[in-house]
């Protein structure tokens, strides 16, 4: 796991009293001691003294691995005497020795001790250690609980299912060609309102001087999407084909553009076009306009959609009372560095969330009144993973090599195309990196391993009710990882409530959404797997499915066309 040296078979140890060891170098001679300096509860911290004898034969070892590649005037390639090397490299070697001594020497404690870290051990090198002397090394760790065999007999969980109905189906379709809006051209006498859409050039300056970014030409903005900064849209309400108008607004105070953070700006703008929304009429045009042969065919697609959403719920809803069960029948002490590491991370993303509030000091003092119930959290997260992965182990679950280099691929395509065979080299070599790829996986097979032992009984009820269930625990603490579509915050805490800012910014394309949830993999802890179920994501990628077809339509997808307001000064980021 730390990429040191293991120790081999043929390697014994002598143990000369209970809490203090020797382990003994190929040579017989003593190589290093052991002393045991805290054992209370999960805490352990070990004393290793790494002998000068030991340290200079691996210096010996060094200079012999080097020596083909040293050049120096008046010896041939390779050939430079060992005790020349060392007095040119002698403090560089030596440094390596050590680290290679200390890495072989916490692998041995490893084995010995038969300790399983929790997290990576805190290896630390004595104040005053000088070549030629004896190193001593402290090694402190948290190792994982013991944890009983869990019992997974006398599982009982109910399915509840909704059915994938025409209601549900058309309402799918209409929320879809709601996506799809489209906008004809208005009379040149029509003054533009709210919804409508104009088509304008721009330049932007601030005290009269123009700005990189700031100019942009045949761009399309939908007056009250959000789509430009606050201020912007709302001026052009009444203008007409061929109008100029000056737009004043003010940059806000966390726009990305440091020039331009809190500046008042200018925009000479010029109206082009005004459109107005288009009729959508749910027809077979409409389907064939999508590349589709009929409206049927669009139902089909839209019904395997609705049937995933829904499939995701009662995911959710199964897992949680599985989680809850497993919960309520097993508990153990966990490792404190595992539930700060857990707590960390749900709490900086929190403090994120609430700092684009409208008022993020208000949000974030009522944030901190739920900070016990976040630790909460992330104490019932990594025993809830502690005890899924000790489930897994012992019923043989695995994560093949052909799923593993699946998500390797998967997980690459975030990355630029020139920088994805780099990410995929870097997984494969980083142990750490592989198992934080894997975890998310291999808890879900778990989880599906226990669903087949489970007594499952089925119960159909409406989509309303299902929410309403998953919803259901009034004494649970709403939060990153608890299973629930609630964008990961409580739904009564002003804190968690989905930032209005960022909510504006945020063209309303679900492919963002699709682009930007995969980085969310790379960040969960291997050793403290995410431990609630979060289809919500898969929910939503849904309709993405159904969008393919709209390529034979480019009118039908203006939100494409926000792209240049990304670029342009107005544009929200």
């Amino acid at each position: 796991m730390w990429g040191f040296e293991s120790l081999r078979p043929h390697q014994p140890a002598t143990k000369s009293r209970p809490g203090c060891y020797e382990i003994l170098s190929k040579d017989k001679t003593k190589a290093m001691k052991t002393v045991e300096t805290l054992n209370e509860g999960l805490k352990r911290e070990y004393r290793l003294t790494i002998t000068a004898k030991d340290i200079d034969a691996r210096v010996d070892e060094e200079v012999k691995a080097v020596a083909p590649q040293v050049r120096m005037p008046g010896f041939r390639p390779g050939k430079v005497p060992p005790n020349l090397i060392r007095k040119m490299h002698g403090e560089a070697l030596s440094a390596d020795a050590l680290n290679k001594a200390i890495d072989a020497g916490v692998q041995d404690l490893m084995t010995k001790e038969k300790l399983r870290p929790a997290l990576q051990p805190a290896v630390s090198l004595g104040d005053g250690y000088e070549r030629g002397k004896d190193a001593e090394i402290t090694v402190a760790l948290e190792v994982l609980p013991e944890i009983e065999a869990p019992s997974i007999d006398g599982l009982t969980l109910e399915r509840l299912t909704v059915p994938a109905d025409d209601k549900a189906i058309m309402a799918k379709i209409d929320e879809f060609a709601a996506q799809m809006k489209r906008f004809e051209d208005a009379p040149k006498t029509k003054k533009a309102a709210t919804g409508d859409q104009v088509i304008i050039d721009f330049a932007g300056s601030v005290d009269g001087v123009a700005f990189d970014g700031g100019t942009g030409e045949d761009m399309a903005v939908e007056i009250g999407s959000g789509q430009l900064i606050p201020g912007f849209e709302d001026q052009l309400v009444g203008v007409k084909a061929g109008d100029e108008k000056t737009v004043k607004v003010t940059f806000p105070d966390e726009y990305p553009v440091e020039t331009l953070k809190g500046k008042d700006a200018e925009f000479a703008v010029t109206v082009k076009t005004v459109k107005v929304p288009a009729d959508s009429k749910i027809d077979d045009e409409f389907a064939k306009s999508l590349g589709l042969e009929s409206l049927d065919k669009l139902k089909e697609l839209m019904k395997d959609q609705v049937e995933q959403e829904h499939n995701g719920l009662t995911r959710t809803y199964m897992k949680r009372k599985l989680l809850d069960q497993l919960a309520a029948s097993h508990d153990f002490d966990v490792p404190p560095t595992m539930v700060e590491a857990e707590f960390n991370q749900i709490w900086q993303q929190l403090e994120h969330e609430a700092s684009h509030e409208e008022d993020p000091e208000a949000a974030k003092a009522e944030l901190e009144k739920d900070r016990d119930e976040y630790r909460s959290i992330a104490v019932r997260r990594v025993r809830l993973g502690l005890l899924l992965s000790e489930i897994g182990q012992a019923h043989g679950v695995q994560v093949s090599n052909q799923e593993m280099q699946r998500l390797i691929m998967q997980a690459a395509q975030q990355y630029r195309p020139e920088d994805r065979q780099r990410f995929m080299e870097y997984v494969q070599q980083d142990a750490l990196a592989a198992a934080q790829l894997r975890a998310p996986l291999y808890e879900d097979k778990v989880v599906d391993f226990l669903f087949e032992k489970a007594e499952i009984s089925d119960r159909e009820v409406t989509r309303d009710e299902l929410e309403a269930a998953i919803e259901a625990d009034e004494e649970h603490v709403h939060g990153p990882g608890c299973g629930h579509d609630h964008d990961e915050k409580p739904a009564k805490k002003a804190a968690a409530k989905k930032p209005a800012a960022k909510k504006a910014a945020e063209p309303k394309d679900d492919k963002k959404a699709e682009a930007a949830e995969p980085k969310k993999a790379p960040a969960k802890k291997a050793a403290a797997a995410k431990t609630e179920d979060k289809p919500a994501a898969a929910a939503k990628k849904a309709p993405a499915k159904a969008k393919a077809p709209a390529k034979a339509d480019a009118d039908a997808k203006p939100a494409a066309k926000k792209a240049p307001a990304k670029k342009a000064a107005p544009a929200k980021k």
